[in-house]
Order: structure tokens, then sequence, then C-alpha cells
């Protein structure tokens, strides 16, 4: 009793102790999804029950637990403290700090509070469809497969082929833009997450970023709880009319500490050793992905989940279960990463299902065909391959589609800015590339913008906000790439006038 207030513990005991999960026998008003007080240094939740026990998930310093130990149950749903001291911050699945700088949460926190890690999704009338874009940075996505902030789009692919690479950068893009970042790492070393972090540091991204952290060397616990920790976290700034993304690198991982610890449960494996409800965990996760109506404060929560492909099968089955519950999937190729092409994005089977209704009226405009003129220009390559004499037309479409590849290639930690793309895209559109060899292509991407905002700021400046090209504005472009050309390729403006 503290104070006038009585405290109601269930008091349990551990009878029995496999890994990362207890029998508790005692709990007999114990609910599923409960979290459980064991010492100032375990944790427990409820993941169900047997005639005479409950089976507890074990959280924290699993290995101090012992048999014989007492289980307090306050019947309390399993929650989290979040709020705005977060951003900046390394946390572990149970929003603990974990960055050496104390804790995350003080007294004095006026935004602190506790939010439900397994939480439902909002209802269909708190949401309305999604029509705001969500840049990348990538030219590549933000041209041929656009996202709009609320969606959830699966990144999937082999191994070692810039999956995390492409969501890091994308997390850089996001400086200035008033979105929350949250990067979740599971089952990943520590090492990569040091490079990420230090990544994120070294560009001021930790300014509006926070990493959840459940390493290869966390439990299965852990690793299991991590994504919903992310969310929640994510959900009390969407509440708050926020615009928030989250990366989940990876579900693969997910899956298979939920495999492990279904197991530990006793329960039945199906496929691949996979429990029935594999389907369920990762789909009430993505269902809290969204956009909120104005009346509840118009946030939005995007999603990136990432998920391993096998030799590019990605009809394995948590990858299917993923496809199937998500607004799209960017495919990155190994045989696209080897060849150079980075990011290594397949076109032919990356989809987004919002389509190009988010995107801005000047990248709609420019980059409407692109997608099909892109996948003519591989399918022609490949047919095109061992043939000793081409046509002149088909030599063109060659061409034309060398200079749509090389504006694709960007180097990672170097997202682009819209006015970048659309720089790209119009000098694509009116043929200036065309007389360019791809190395003066390389010197066009790397210099246009830099001289764009030197010499006419304001054109720059307009083209940023990515509105429709009226002919007054046209002509402004060009005169900026001309007076460009002019100084960097005299020769080549030459023979561009001099042809037909």
């Amino acid at each position: 009793m503290t104070g006038s207030t009585f405290q109601i513990l269930e008091r349990g005991q551990i009878r029995e102790i496999k890994k990362s999960i207890a029998k508790v026998t005692g709990l007999y008003h114990g609910m599923n999804g409960q979290l459980l007080e064991i010492s100032n240094d375990i944790k427990g939740m409820i993941m169900g029950f047997t005639r005479e026990e409950a089976l507890v998930l074990l959280l924290g310093k699993t290995e101090e637990a012992k048999i014989g130990q007492t289980v307090y149950n306050r019947r309390e749903t399993f929650r989290i403290p979040v709020g705005d001291a977060f951003i900046g911050r390394v946390v572990t699945a149970l929003a603990e700090s974990c960055d050496g700088k104390g804790p995350v949460i003080d007294g004095k926190d006026p935004t602190a509070t506790t939010y439900p890690i397994f939480r439902e999704a909002p209802g269909v009338l708190d949401r309305i469809p999604i029509t705001e874009v969500f840049e990348t940075g990538a030219l590549m996505i933000d041209a041929s497969v656009p996202i709009g902030k609320g969606q959830r789009e699966l990144i999937i692919g082999d191994r070692m082929t810039g999956k995390t690479t492409l969501c890091v950068d994308t997390i850089l893009h996001q400086k200035g833009k008033g979105v929350i970042c949250i990067y979740c790492c599971i089952g990943r070393s520590f090492a990569s997450l040091k490079k990420i972090a230090g990544i994120f540091q070294d560009a001021a991204a930790m300014d509006y970023t926070i990493i959840v952290s459940a390493t290869a060397s966390a439990s299965a616990g852990e690793q299991y709880l991590a994504p919903y920790t992310a969310c929640a976290i994510g959900e009390y700034f969407m509440d708050r009319g926020k615009h928030v993304f989250i990366v989940y690198d990876d579900l693969t991982k997910n899956a298979w500490a939920y495999r492990q610890l279904s197991l530990l449960l006793e329960r039945s494996p199906g496929r691949d050793a996979y429990p029935g409800d594999i389907f369920y965990i990762h789909s009430q996760l993505m269902e809290r992905a969204g956009k909120y109506k104005p009346e509840r404060g118009a946030g939005s929560m995007t999603f990136f989940p990432i998920v391993d492909a096998l030799q590019g099968d990605i009809t394995g089955y948590v990858p299917s279960n993923l496809v199937s519950m998500t607004d799209g999937q960017i495919y990155l190729s190994s045989a696209l990463f080897n060849s150079g092409v980075k990011p290594a994005v397949d076109l032919g089977l990356s989809v987004s299902r919002i389509g190009n209704k988010v995107q801005s009226p000047a990248m709609k405009e420019l980059s409407g065909m692109l997608r099909l003129q892109y996948l003519q220009y591989t399918e022609l390559l490949k047919l095109t391959r061992f043939k000793a004499s081409l046509s002149d037309e088909t030599r063109q479409q060659l061409a034309f589609g060398d200079r749509i590849a090389r504006l694709f290639i960007q180097d990672k930690n170097r997202p682009r800015p819209l006015a970048e793309e659309l720089f790209f895209l119009y000098a694509l559109s009116r043929g200036v590339l065309k007389n360019l060899t791809l190395d003066q292509v390389d010197h066009f991407k790397e210099q246009v913008l830099a001289y764009g905002k030197r010499e006419f700021k304001e054109v720059v400046e307009e083209l940023s906000l990515g509105k429709k090209l009226t002919p007054e504005f046209r002509e402004k472009l060009d005169g900026c790439l001309n007076s460009f050309c002019e100084k960097a390729f005299p020769k080549k403006l030459e023979e561009a006038h001099a042809s037909p």
C-alpha cells in the first residue's frame, strides 16, 4: 500500500525454464500479453497457457532467471514509455536506453507517457486515402515506383544487394522535411548497427531519428518484440499529427525469432517449421501504418519492411506473406547489383499499388513513360547483346536507354533532392543528353544542380516545389541547361544544334 492506494498482485512461481520461455504456476487470472515482474532486470510477458501453467516470455537479463523465482502479475498490459525524448536515442526492444546517455525518460519530461506494445490498428473511419508523396531521394524509385506517406512498401532481395543502404539513404533524405524516422535493427550484427549509427551521426540525421536495437546478441524475445516497440514509439508521434517513417531491418530475422519461441512453447510447426500464426504477427504490424484523417491530426506512418529472398526466389513462405499484406514491393536484384547498377532495383518486379497519384505534377509529367522506356531498353539489350550489326533506330533506342540507366545510378549515402531529379528528367526529355558521352552524363549529374543554385537560384527554388511545368518556366529551364552546357560541353552543344 502506497498512501491510500492498494496494489493487488497475483503471485506465481517459475517451475521450468527453456531458454527464453518459462513455465509459471499460480497465475490463475493472467491473460495473454500481460506484463509480469520477476526482478529489477527481468520482465516477462504471458504468451499462452496450459491447464496448470502460464507460458511466459522472459525479457531482459534472462540468464539470471532461476527455477523457484517469484513472479508478480499486476494485471497490466505490456506498455512501454514513449515521448519526444526518444528522438536522437538508441533504445532496446523494451524502450530502455542502450547508448550510454542515461535514461531516456525522466520524471520532468511533460511529453512522457506509455503506449501498449500491441495496439489495435486505426479503423477505416479514422483513415483517409494516401495522396501525399514520400520522397526517397532515389531517382529510380521516385520516378518509377512512387511511394506515398502512409504506405507499406516491402524491400525484398537477396543478401548483400543494398536493401539496408536504400533504406538508410531514404532516412538521410528526410532531413528538414518534418519526418520522424525510426530504424529498427532486428538480428543484425552489432558492427553493422554501429556503422549505420555512425552514418546517421555524420549526416546529422539523429536530430530526427530513433534507433530501436535488437541485434543478433539480443534474446529471441527481444528480436520478436523490437518491431512492435518501434511501431508503438512511432504511433506516439503519429497521434500528434506528425509524419513517421519506420524501417524494419529485417523481418526475416523477426520470423526466425518467433519460430524459435513457438517451438519452445511446444506449438505445432507448420510449413518451414513456422507456426500457424506467423502471418498474423506480421499482418497486425503492417496494419498499423496509414494516414489519419484531419480530425485525428492528419499524421501518417510509412513502413519499409525488409525481407530476405533466397537466390532470387520471392515465393518463399515469409516473403510471399509480406508481399500479400503490403502496398507494393521494391525488388533488388543481385545480378543488377553485381553488374554495377546501384540501387539495384528490378523495375520488372517492383511495383507500387498507390501509383503516380502521389507524385508532384512536374514529376508525373516528366516520368510518365520512363518506366516503360527503361524496361523496353533492358529487353532490347538482352536481344541485341550478341548481334554484330544493328539498325540506326535500334542504336538510338539503346543510346537513349544507356542515358536513362546512367541517370538512375547513384552513390550510396547521396540521396538526390527533388530539384536535381527533375533537372535530370527534363534534360533527358529535351534531348540535352543525347550527344553527350556517358562520362559526360556523369559530369552533368554531378554539376548541374550546383551550377543552377549558383547562377539560376530562382529556377532551382521553383523547381524544388514540383509544380506543373508551364511554358514560361520551361523557357527558364531551357536557358539554365543551355547556359550550363555552353560552359561544360561547348563542342557537344554545337553538334546538338547542327543535328536535325
